[in-house]
This record gives structure tokens, sequence and C-alpha cells, in this order.
């Protein structure tokens, strides 16, 4: 659990970064990033040379003449000398970025690109001390440390990215149930909190996955599936992963959209996603299998082919769309919903009020629960009118008593009680024939009935006897009043 003193303890590191010239939110994440894995490669070690304790054949990662490079060693030195051993050929950072990067885990992978970026020694010595005092033994006090420097992230990052809030995620998640056997995909992984957040309840839910070899080389290794084309990013999201106890995550430094990735067939039993909506790619850059599924250059349309695509039979999906996706009278927007709700199953919608992403965003967007079963299946499909998700909707995003997301799950797990509700409720069932009928529009509005309350009103000479007779009181107290002060 992340207590106050650790908050604390991260505040300071993050006000450090600001004062000393590192205001760039992405940067300074990407530069602790760094810190955390160097200081990782040193507990590493330390685990090895315990084995020689016990009479164990150690791996060193450091050779006897790079001591010197060791978080447990560099951390000691003066500012100077600390921050020529970063700087320096063959130093703390390249050592980082070559020897360290061999090791075989999916953070590796993505360091050759790192670029060391702290400008001073005094803000490199007060940061690394920071860091040194924040406790980080356990695996969930580790990750809870990296989930909350990435709530610092306090705007939009490049090509549409922003970071989806922890709770909008938390109910896909539980809405989606993950289990100790699924795939779990993020074609736009980002910082990887869709993964993180699916790997939390599945611990949850089945405590014991860990202390089985087969289920936890599952955990470890190949339930959690990414693609993210930044290299920022994907470095980020491979340390929230690593943090969080997932060691060796499939992650792809690859265009989601393009024929790099044109191998993600069939290979996921669950997509939990917020894809960007960036607008239009070039015709030329996506890959012709989504084309045929929906001819659009559009990212938030392609994606729901992709996602189709890389779906296993009688796989799930829950994934945040543009409103725009619900109710778009395009051809392309039609292909999609119809691909969905004729041949696969369409679920669910979830209708979300348009400060959910705010500060980052004021778009309307809704939440699409399909599953692909590639010859149909839907029969209707629930709807649910999310009106407060226990944030203001305003740029404070402050924590209020109004939340339907509780409701929302409530309901979600018990759908056969609500047959029964009338349109003018919260949430309520749609029959296919009538969304087909209706172009196969999924905005609620369509569908749901506004109860109009009849009110009456008094006559206007009622009204206007009234008045006069207020009229009167006033002119008598005023007389009143008047009297008082002449006396």
């Amino acid at each position: 659990m992340l207590t106050q003193s650790l908050k604390s303890q991260i505040d300071k590191i993050w006000a450090t970064f600001w004062s000393g010239g590192i205001s760039n939110p992405l940067t300074v994440i990407e530069q602790i990033t760094y810190l955390l894995f160097i200081r990782r490669l040193d507990e590493l070690q330390i685990r090895e040379d315990k084995k020689a304790t016990i009479g164990l054949t150690p791996v060193n990662i450091y050779q006897p003449d790079e001591q010197q490079l060791r978080w447990s060693v560099f951390k000691d030195m003066d500012a100077e000398t600390m921050f020529e051993q970063f700087r320096k050929i063959d130093g703390v950072f390249d050592f980082m970025k070559n020897k360290g990067a061999s090791k075989d885990s999916a953070f590796n992978k993505y360091m050759k690109g790192a670029t060391f970026m702290i400008p001073t020694p005094r803000l490199l010595q007060l940061v690394v001390d920071l860091l040194s005092a924040v406790d980080m033994n356990d695996r969930d006090t580790k990750g809870d440390v990296y989930e909350y420097l990435l709530s610092k992230i306090a705007s939009a990052g490049t090509n549409g990215q922003f970071r989806t809030p922890r709770h909008i995620i938390r109910m896909m998640v539980e809405m989606t149930n993950p289990t100790p056997e699924d795939v779990i995909c993020d074609p736009s992984a980002g910082t990887s909190g869709f993964l993180v957040k699916a790997a939390e309840f599945i611990l949850e839910k089945h405590p014991n996955i860990l202390t089985n070899a087969e289920t936890r080389k599952h955990y470890e290794s190949d339930m959690f599936l990414g693609m993210e084309f930044d290299a920022t990013m994907i470095r980020i999201g491979a340390m929230n992963l690593l943090l969080h106890g997932i060691e060796n995550p499939q992650l792809f430094d690859v265009d989601a959209l393009s024929e790099a990735n044109s191998s993600f067939k069939n290979k996921a039993t669950l997509v939990l996603a917020n894809p960007p909506f960036k607008g239009s790619l070039d015709h030329d850059a996506v890959d012709s299998s989504l084309s045929s599924v929906v001819k659009t250059t559009k990212t938030e349309l392609l994606f729901l082919a992709l996602i189709l695509r890389g779906l296993k039979l009688g796989g799930r999906a829950a994934v945040i769309v543009p409103d725009g996706v619900l109710f778009g009278s395009s051809n392309a927007h039609k292909q999609i919903r119809k691909e969905i709700l004729d041949n696969n199953q369409l679920t669910g919608v979830i209708s979300m009020p348009s400060g959910v992403f705010k500060p980052y965003a004021g778009v309307s967007t809704a939440v699409l629960l399909f599953t692909k079963t590639g010859a149909g299946g839907t029969d209707k499909v629930w709807f649910y009118d999310m009106k407060a998700d226990g944030l203001s909707l305003d740029d404070k995003r402050a924590e209020t008593a109004d939340n339907d997301i509780p409701d929302i799950i409530a309901r979600w797990n018990n759908r056969e009680a609500e047959d029964t509700r009338a349109r003018t409720e919260q949430s309520f069932f749609v029959p296919l024939a009538e969304i087909q009928a209706n172009g196969y529009d999924l905005s609620i509005n369509r569908y749901k009935e506004v109860e109009h309350e009849e009110k009456t009103y008094d006559k206007p000479d009622v009204i206007i006897d009234r008045i006069t007779k207020l009229d009167d009181e006033r002119s008598a107290l005023m007389a009143e009043l008047k009297t008082l002060l002449a006396n």
C-alpha cells in the first residue's frame, strides 16, 4: 500500500526534477525509469551474491572492475564523482544500455535509444538520494510507487496519447473478469495501465497462481501482450509491468495498424484498450487485412478491426471509443458496427460523460463490450448511461459522492434482471432488430426514453392577484419602517 509518507517522498522527487529544469512529465518519468532500472540491476546482483553463501554459483551482472557502477556504491559518492560516473564512456548509463540491457527481459530490449538528460550533478545526487530512501522491496509497493509517479502526468503526450483513468480501467477489468488462463492484450499499450490492472485483478482473485510453476510462468511471460510504437512509452510501460512482477511481458515496438503487426491474428482471449483517436492515417500505412474489414483510414475504426482480428474465437473485448463511432453515418462507421453486431456478439455499450478524460480531453466516449464469434450471436445489447464516475467532471477531477461504477458492475453481473427495466431507466436492453432498423446506431439517446412530467400553472389573473397582495404587504411594511425611523 502507498502510504502518505511514500507519496511525500515521490512528490519531493518530482519537485526536484521540476526545480532542476526538467518539466516535461514524460521526460521526468523516463529518467526516473532509467534510475529505477539501474537500481534493480544492483538488487539482482545482491540477490546473486547471496547464492555464494549457500554454495551456489552466482551470475555476475557486474564484473570486478565494474563495481563502481552499482547503485549501492555510487549512491554514496559526492555529486561531481557520481555525475561523472553516469556521463563517461562505459559509465553507469552506458552499462545500463549495453551490458545491463543484454539481460533477457522485456524492459531491456528497448534501452538502446535511452538518453541521459539529468543536467547537473546536484540534481542527480538529490534524485538518487530520494530514490534510495524509498523502500521498494515489496512488489506491491514498487508497483504502487510507479503508478503514483505515472499519475503525475498532467498533459497529453504526442499523437493523442493520454493516460486512461485507473478507475475506468478497473471497471472494464472487472466487467471482463480476467482469468489465469487468459492471454490479455492491449494493442495501444502506452504505460501498460490496462495490463497492470488486469494482472492485479488476477492476483486478487487467484492468489495461488504464483505458487504453481506452470501458471507462474504463464503469468510472468505469456499472459500479457502489448503493442506500442513510441519508444519512450514502451520503456515506461515495460518498467510498469516489471515493477508489478511481470518479468517478461510480450511487448512489441511496432505500429499496431501496420503490416509489421500482421502476425497479430487469433492470439488474445481478452483485449482491453483505449486506442488513440488521432484522426486519419495514410492509406498505404494500413495493413490491407484491416482495410478489408473496414474501408477507412480513421484509427478508431481500424483498431476495432485489429482487435477482432487479434482475438481468438470466443475471445472478449472491452474497448473505449469516441462517441462518433457509435453513430457516425459514413459507410466505414456503419461497416464496423455491422461487423461487430451481425458477425460477432456485441453485449454492452456504456455511455460515459465527457468529463471522464479531463484534464487531457473533453471528448465524449463509450465502452464497447463484445465477443468474437465469427458467426453472429448478438440477440440484444445492454446499454448504460453513466452520469458520474466518482470524480467531478471538470479539470480538477476532485472526489465526489456520485459514482455509477459500482452500479454498472452490479447490473452487468446480473443482466438477467435487466430485461424488466424500462427505457426511462439508467440501463436497459435493446433488441438487435431495433438497432439494425436504426442503421446500426449505438448511441444511447437513440433508444433512451425521457419521462416528461406535466406541469400545471395558475391562471394569469390568479398570479397577478397574488403579486398585488405581496406588493400591498411590502408597501405596508415600508410605511411602518419609515414611521419607526421618524420617531
